[in-house]
């Protein structure tokens, strides 16, 4: 008989060396990302841990709805969603299904949990608190960036430099800003977001001399920013009932509520028709224009369930309030436009040229329309339906478009 774990008298591995490289392996070196990869329950898992904080941040600015509220909104939601596609990219290029990337994934959520505690009071009392938790969560992500870059070829080394160097940056900024005052805390944070972001775009184009980024936009990475924008979409139907619930039953109330409804669907369905589950074209001007460009659609939408929540709540009102008015069809823009800069970096955008381009024109055109909705600020029921029907432009003349382009080819 021979024992398990006498491997070495054979010359061949242990039980134990076996096991920890079946559950904790490597991290996956630069360069060998996988084309083909499906989106994992754990990832799942953490998308739905970091909306929680999206959540938080835009049940915050329902009660905020100030330049101030926005401004901390801005600053916050830009380094909860930061942090996301840090974390994201890191596990694109070198997770693996393994015991490791549950123990890393699991470390980052220990992290989340209270500094989505903290967002609430993050521009007032528990600023520094939050701004020295999310200075631990980069502090981990650079560590795990580090210990990736360990194993990369000379070719990649420079990226994964910046990489972490980027990352160390952050919470390096973030842990200091805790020493101050409030007000210069938020406008460091926006710097931050600015810097970060304008940073990584430099490091996708290839603009830093000696920096190669080896990443193909994968079908999961796809469906995560995907799911991430239908997931954030769900705070728009949380908004609408925390509106109904704040206030006595009656018809116009739920006509309004419904109304608010619709418009988040003509949200979701803007992006899915014409941006979302598609590839972006295999150029770093394009990839980093599809990523980043997910940014503002993103918190747009989240701020638009805040938007949703005042609009619902003042449903009998002869007008509606300013800041809702701004707030929802501001956002309701950004939507549409930035729809359309993820679309422009696509493949189907220049395969379907003719579809696109005057699309484009339109939803700007719509979007210029609810910023004049905005102004004009008629009563809660109107706007809604005012809203809906903007949204429903550009997806009447698409389907008008396929319809013409099917009879074109059928006959």
């Amino acid at each position: 008989m021979t024992d398990e774990g006498a491997g070495p008298a054979t010359g061949g591995p242990t039980f134990w060396q076996r096991l920890r490289r079946q559950l904790w392996q490597p991290p996956r070196p630069h360069g060998e990302q996988p084309s083909k990869r499906v989106v994992g329950p754990l990832e799942l898992f953490y998308d739905l841990v970091v909306v929680v904080l999206v959540a938080q941040a835009a049940h915050h600015l329902a009660g905020k709805l100030t330049w101030r509220g926005l401004g901390e909104y801005a600053a916050v939601f830009g380094l909860v969603w930061i942090a996301w596609a840090n974390g994201s990219l890191h596990h694109e290029l070198h997770g693996r299904e393994d015991a490791r990337a549950r123990s890393t994934f699991l470390l980052q959520i220990l992290v989340l949990v209270p500094m989505g505690a903290f967002i609430p009071e993050a521009g007032g009392e528990r600023g520094a608190a939050f701004a020295v938790t999310a200075g631990v969560l980069f502090a981990v992500l650079a560590v795990l960036w580090l210990l990736a870059s360990r194993g990369d070829r000379p070719e990649y080394r420079t990226s994964s430099r910046l990489f972490v160097t980027g990352t160390v940056f952050c919470a390096v900024i973030l842990g200091t800003s805790a020493l101050l005052p409030a007000a210069s805390r938020m406008w460091t944070w926006g710097a931050l977001d600015l810097a970060y972001l304008v940073g990584l775009g430099a490091v996708i184009l290839g603009a830093t001399p000696g920096a190669t980024v080896a990443l193909n936009v994968t079908d999961a990475l796809i469906e995560r920013f995907g799911l991430l924008i239908i997931i954030v979409l769900g705070e728009t139907v949380t908004g609408v009932v925390s509106g109904i619930a704040a206030e006595p039953v009656s018809a116009l109330t739920i006509a309004v509520a419904l109304t608010a409804v619709v418009v988040g669907f003509g949200a979701w369905w803007t992006y899915f028709d014409f941006a979302g589950h598609r590839e972006p074209r295999r150029t770093e001007a394009a990839t980093a224009q599809w990523m980043l460009a997910h940014l503002p659609l993103t918190a747009a939408v989240a701020a638009m369930g805040a938007a949703m929540v005042s609009l619902v709540e003042h449903a009998h009102a002869a007008r509606t309030a300013a800041a809702t008015s701004w707030m929802l069809c501001g956002c309701a823009a950004v939507v549409l436009v930035s729809t359309m800069l993820v679309a422009a970096g696509l493949e189907t955008w220049r395969r379907e040229r003719e579809l696109y381009r005057p699309l484009s024109r339109i939803c700007a055109a719509a979007a210029l329309a609810c910023l004049g909705l905005g102004a004009a600020r008629p009563a809660p029921i109107v706007l809604g339906l005012l809203l809906v029907l903007v949204f429903s432009i550009p997806w009447t003349f698409a389907v008008g478009h396929r319809l013409r382009r099917s009879a074109a080819v059928s006959g």
